[in-house]
């Protein structure tokens, strides 16, 4: 059975620091490898297409293109080459230092078995990187999250 309509993923978290901090943190990368991908080919744009890359998973890349950025609002990407599958963030000031940032992943499609797995695996994954933010940026512990969720010796087995 395939479903018609697209399915979503999403994730959210309050994050004790103003929102232009946590808003920079995933717009600049030498903010972002400290909880999420270990490279990238730059920041942030709307308009550009910028490749981030995971190290730890044999050098996996995945070309993002930034379709909006309003400033301490939103930022609105296509993960990868699927036009359907569309990344927004969400930025809320909830006052001195609490900014609520909601993640959803859109355009997840397929037999209702893919459908599950992918909503499961990608509100784990964008949990672990709001969680890694959240150490950070509010203790300046770098957690590891993404890197540890796979570690290389499993995957190699």
């Amino acid at each position: 059975m395939t479903i018609e309509n697209t399915s979503y993923a999403e994730t959210s978290m309050l994050i004790r620091k103003p929102i232009a901090t946590v808003f920079q943190a995933f717009i600049n990368p030498e903010i972002t490898t400290q909880f999420w991908f270990t490279r990238a080919s730059g920041k942030l744009e709307q308009g550009k297409s910028i490749d981030w890359i995971w190290e730890m998973y044999d050098n996996h890349k995945i070309t993002v293109k930034v379709l909006e950025i309003k400033s301490n609002e939103t930022i609105l990407i296509q993960w990868g080459a699927d036009e359907k599958a569309i990344v927004e963030w969400e930025f809320n000031d909830l006052g001195e230092n609490k900014t609520f940032v909601t993640i959803t992943f859109n355009g997840i499609q397929g037999e209702i078995d893919e459908i599950c797995s992918q909503i499961r695996d990608t509100t784990e994954a964008f949990t672990l990187v709001l969680a890694g933010l959240k150490a950070y940026l509010e203790h300046n512990v770098i957690l590891n999250l993404v890197a540890d969720r796979f570690p290389i010796e499993l995957i190699m087995e």
